[in-house]
C-alpha cells in the first residue's frame, strides 16, 4: 500500500488546478479518498470532531451487509439445485459458487452504472465524490430477484441515481432511499420481472454451471406470493418450491425463495448487531419498525378473514421473517438521510413503517411485499414528523418558562 500511496502522491500534481489532467480532479480525489484516509485536517477554529468519517461509516455498513449477501448467494444455489433435484449430491462450495456467479454480475452492474453517474456528476460540478453509493450499490442487487435482467438493473439504477439523488444535490440531500427507488422503478416499470413464480429461483444454468431439468411439481412462488394468491378461504399453508410445508425455522434461517439478500432473518440480525454495536444505525428506528410490524400483525391476525385477506392469517413472527421486512427494518429504515432525525421522530417514523408495511401486505394482494412502499411513503413524511416533534418541544419549553416566571 505504501508503494501505491507514493505513486498516487507522485501523479497527484497532474490532477490539481493547472495540471494537464486537472479536468479529472474529482475522479482522482474520489479514488484517492476511497483508497486512503485524507491527510487534510483542521488546525484552528471551532469544529465538531468525530472519530469516524463517512467512509468508515459506509465501510461498516458494507461489513454488516456481508452475512446477508453471502447467505443470499448460497441460497440462490440452494434453491436452484433443489429445483432440479440435485441438492443432495451437490457440495456446499458448488452450491455457493453457482449463487456467487449468479449474483456477482448484478453487483458489478449496480456499481458500474451508479458510480459512473456519480463520478460524471461530481466532475461536471467540480465537487468531491461522496461515498454514499458504496452502500446503495450493494443494497440494490440484494433486494431484487435473482433472475432480474442486468439491463433492467442498469436502467433502474441510473433512474434512481439521477432522479432521486443527483437532482437533489447528491449524497446527503436525497429525500428518498436510493436503493428502494431502484426497486420501486423495477416493480412499476417491469412488474413481471419483480413478481410471479419464475423470477425468485434461477431455473437455468449460470455460465454453464448447474444445468438440469426442473423436478415435477416445482413452483417458484415466494411464501408472501402464496399468501397473496391464496383463494377459497381456509387455513393458509406455506410451502417450499417442492410443496413441502415451511416451518418458522425455515423462514428464520432463510432457505426460501425471495430477493437475494432478504431471505435470512438470522443473517440480517447479525448485520443488525454490527450496526448497533458500532453505533452506525439507530436502535430507536430498528426497534420501532419491528414493534409496529408486530402490533399491526397481531391486530390483523385477531380479525383475520381468510376468505378476503388470507395474508392476515400469518403470525407476527412469520410476518417479520418473510419477505423484506427484517432487511428493511435493519438496513433501509435506518438510513440517516431519508428518515426522521429527532429521537422522538425516529420512534414515530419506525413504528409507522412497520404498521404500513403490514397493512400493505394484508390488504393489497397485488403487492404482497409492503416494506418498500412503506419506507418510501414514510420518507416523504419524515420532515413533517420532525417538524411536529420540534414544535411540540418548543411549546413545552415555552410553557415551562412561563410557569417559572409566574
Amino acid at each position: 500500500m505504501k508503494a501505491l500511496k507514493n505513486y498516487m502522491d507522485k501523479i497527484k500534481p497532474h490532477f490539481e488546478p493547472g495540471g494537464k489532467l486537472s479536468m479529472f480532479q474529482s475522479v482522482f480525489e474520489g479514488f484517492e479518498s476511497f483508497l486512503f484516509v485524507p491527510n487534510t485536517t483542521s488546525h484552528s477554529g471551532v469544529h465538531i470532531h468525530d472519530s469516524i468519517d463517512s467512509k468508515r461509516t459506509m465501510t461498516v455498513v458494507i461489513v454488516a451487509l456481508l452475512p446477508a449477501l453471502l447467505f443470499g448467494m448460497y441460497n440462490v444455489g440452494y434453491q436452484h439445485y433443489l429445483a432440479i433435484g440435485e441438492l443432495a449430491q451437490t457440495s456446499f462450495w458448488s452450491i455457493f459458487l453457482f449463487g456467487f456467479l449468479a449474483v456477482l454480475p448484478k453487483i458489478v452492474v449496480s456499481y458500474v452504472v451508479g458510480l459512473g453517474i456519480e463520478f460524471t456528476a461530481a466532475q461536471l460540478r467540480h465537487h468531491e465524490i461522496q461515498e454514499g453509493f458504496l452502500v446503495s450499490g450493494m443494497l440494490i442487487p440484494m433486494i431484487v430477484p435473482v433472475d432480474t435482467p442486468l439491463w433492467m438493473i442498469a436502467v433502474a439504477t441510473a433512474f434512481a441515481v439521477i432522479f432521486a439523488k443527483e437532482v437533489f444535490g447528491g449524497t446527503g440531500m436525497n429525500i428518498f432511499n436510493i436503493a428502494l427507488v431502484t426497486r420501486a422503478f423495477l416493480f412499476f416499470a417491469y412488474p413481471s420481472k419483480m413478481s410471479g413464480d419464475e423470477v425468485f429461483v434461477r431455473t437455468g444454468d449460470t455460465f454453464g454451471l448447474g444445468a438440469g431439468q426442473l423436478v415435477e411439481g416445482f413452483s417458484g412462488a415466494t411464501p408472501l406470493g402464496q399468501a397473496a394468491t391464496h383463494t377459497g378461504g381456509g387455513a393458509l399453508q406455506l410451502t417450499d418450491i417442492l410443496g413441502n410445508t415451511l416451518s418458522l425455522q425455515d423462514m428464520f434461517l432463510g432457505f426460501i425463495p425471495g430477493s437475494i439478500g432478504e431471505t435470512s432473518t438470522l443473517a440480517i440480525l447479525i448485520g443488525a448487531v454490527i450496526l448497533l454495536g458500532t453505533g452506525i444505525a439507530s436502535w430507536r428506528v430498528m426497534l420501532s419498525v419491528f414493534a409496529g410490524g408486530i402490533v399491526m400483525s397481531l391486530i390483523c391476525n385477531w380479525f383475520a378473514n381468510p376468505d378476503i385477506y388470507p395474508a392476515a392469517q400469518l403470525s407476527p413472527l412469520s410476518q417479520i421473517c418473510l419477505g423484506g421486512f427484517a432487511f428493511a427494518a435493519v438496513f433501509m429504515a435506518t438510513d440517516p438521510v431519508t428518515g426522521a432525525r429527532t429521537n422522538t421522530g425516529k420512534y414515530i417514523f419506525g413504528f409507522l413503517v412497520g404498521v404500513v408495511a403490514i397493512l400493505i401486505r394484508v390488504f393489497n394482494s397485488g403487492y404482497p411485499e409492503g416494506a418498500m412502499l412503506a419506507i418510501l411513503l414514510m420518507n416523504a413524511f419524515a420532515p413533517l414528523i420532525d417538524y411536529f416533534v420540534v414544535e411540540a418541544n418548543i411549546r413545552h419549553r415555552l410553557k415551562r418558562a412561563k410557569n417559572l416566571t409566574k
